[in-house]
């Protein structure tokens, strides 16, 4: 087959790949696409694992803050630096009140955020601190910090990362993941796909289909690999330096391409008990977190993210409105009332996942020791539409727990939620001093 018709087929196959545009060469000799494989930085021997779970429509802040402010210390308060007080108390509001059932799991985190601004449309940027719209302008597009981490463990598990969440609701479903090329993951659905991607064996011709695939995507990377030889006589040295950078990517991508290909033959974990059927996010929230802690018991991944929102309807809690509708509650009191019934659920959930990790071991003892687990949202404030102030919670990991970091919003070195994620990813075993916007790792976390 000619490289033409190849790549035709290739493109046909909905996995093309092109090469980067280089300033000393017209912007329509190559094209910019996308392979959906993140790029790996070599295998790491500790065994760590992350889970990220975002709320789509925030929290209600004035329910789920704790009411005094860093200007209000009490005797239990250590202050940092002039930005940041730390509390070994935590005086969980209305809605966050059942996390005092594992306050010395957990770290609260009050004052960050990403600086963006666009309500709605900045929600999806909780886990990279990028928007869509302004990923072109960052060097690696809006990567979230799970696909960030899974670079660092390619091939380890058989699922590198799993994506859950709902393709219904306000602006297109599901949108907590995205890769290094700014391409959305799209999620599992509900808790009968995700049990299916767990447990349930792949039939011959699946698997066929599969080793054809991958044979497809380093079909690909030859076309890639050839078409770089010929433009590299055409480059000026620094785009020259340029296309080595991105051909060290490719064969990176080549490399977890071999090892997705050693998962095909191996069998997966024999199920624990019958497939479940969806019903609603309501009732199916504690099952896919109960999944969860079995795909990490099972080592079938070491990360993964779960949104809550999309589908999240109040009147399977027997609450009478629409969730998007109360999260705009206009300050009526009826409307609050019953978005903080919906919040109290969803932190509860939050809180019995929590004790299931702790309770659930393998061979290296409790998964919470194991396992960070971020809790939290890309809104501050459905209400107002702002993404300042986001609720953040972090248990787990092995952490220094028990406290509560109250960042002042009004200080002029307060630091960006990104750099939580720097810490976060360190603590995963990632070589990393930077992530979006970061500057450096959070003050007061280690």
């Amino acid at each position: 087959m000619s490289s033409f018709s190849r790549r035709n087929a290739l493109r046909a196959a909905g996995i093309s790949i092109g090469l980067p545009t280089f300033a000393s060469l017209p912007k329509r000799s190559v094209g910019a696409s996308e392979t959906g494989a993140s790029i790996g930085d070599g295998p790491k021997t500790q065994k760590r694992r992350l889970v990220c779970i975002g709320n789509m429509l925030g929290f209600y802040p004035g329910a789920f803050w704790p009411s005094n402010s860093s200007e209000d210390a009490g005797p239990d308060a250590n202050r940092v630096s002039k930005g940041l007080m730390e509390r070994a108390t935590i005086p969980f509001g209305q809605s966050s009140q059942s996390l005092s059932q594992i306050s010395n799991q957990l770290t609260l985190v009050s004052g960050l955020d990403h600086g963006l601004k666009g309500g709605h449309f900045a929600i999806h940027a909780f886990l990279s601190g990028v928007r869509q719209v302004d990923a072109h302008t960052m060097p690696m597009a809006n990567i979230t910090v799970d696909q960030f981490a899974a670079q660092s463990i390619p091939g380890v598990t058989r699922f590198p990362t799993l994506t859950i969440g709902s393709e219904s609701g306000i602006h297109g479903g599901c949108q907590l993941s995205w890769t290094r090329s700014g391409t959305r993951v799209p999620p599992i659905p509900g808790p009968q796909q995700l049990f299916e991607t767990l447990f349930v064996g792949t039939d011959p011709k699946k698997k066929q289909a599969a080793a054809e695939q991958i044979g497809l995507q380093n079909s690909i990377l030859d076309v890639v690999l050839g078409n770089a030889k010929d433009l590299k006589r055409q480059l000026n040295s620094q785009d020259q330096q340029k296309l080595e950078e991105y051909l060290t990517s490719v064969r990176d991508v080549e490399q977890r391409l071999k090892l997705r290909r050693n998962w095909i033959d191996v069998p997966k974990p024999k199920a624990p008990f019958a497939a479940p059927r969806n019903r609603n996010m309501v009732e199916d929230l504690p099952l896919l977190y109960d999944l969860i802690v079995l795909a990490l018991q099972t080592d079938s991944t070491r990360i993964a993210t779960l949104e809550i929102g999309g589908d999240f309807n109040p009147n399977d809690l027997g609450i009478q409105g629409g969730y998007h509708a109360l999260s705009h509650h206009g300050q009526r009191q009826e409307n609050i009332d019953k978005l903080i019934a919906i919040e109290s659920y969803q932190v509860e959930q939050y809180v019995r996942f929590i004790q299931k990790l702790d309770e659930t071991s393998d061979e290296n003892g409790s998964l919470l020791d194991q396992t960070a687990v971020l809790f939290g949202s890309g809104m501050g404030n459905a209400n107002s539409h702002t993404n300042s102030n986001l609720p953040i919670v972090v248990a787990g990991g092995g952490g220094r727990h028990g406290r509560w970091l109250d960042f002042d919003e009004r200080a002029s070195d307060r630091p960006p939620l990104s750099n939580l994620f720097v810490s976060m990813l360190q603590d995963f075993g990632v070589e990393t001093d930077q992530f979006a916007n970061s500057t450096g790792t959070l003050r007061g976390w280690a």
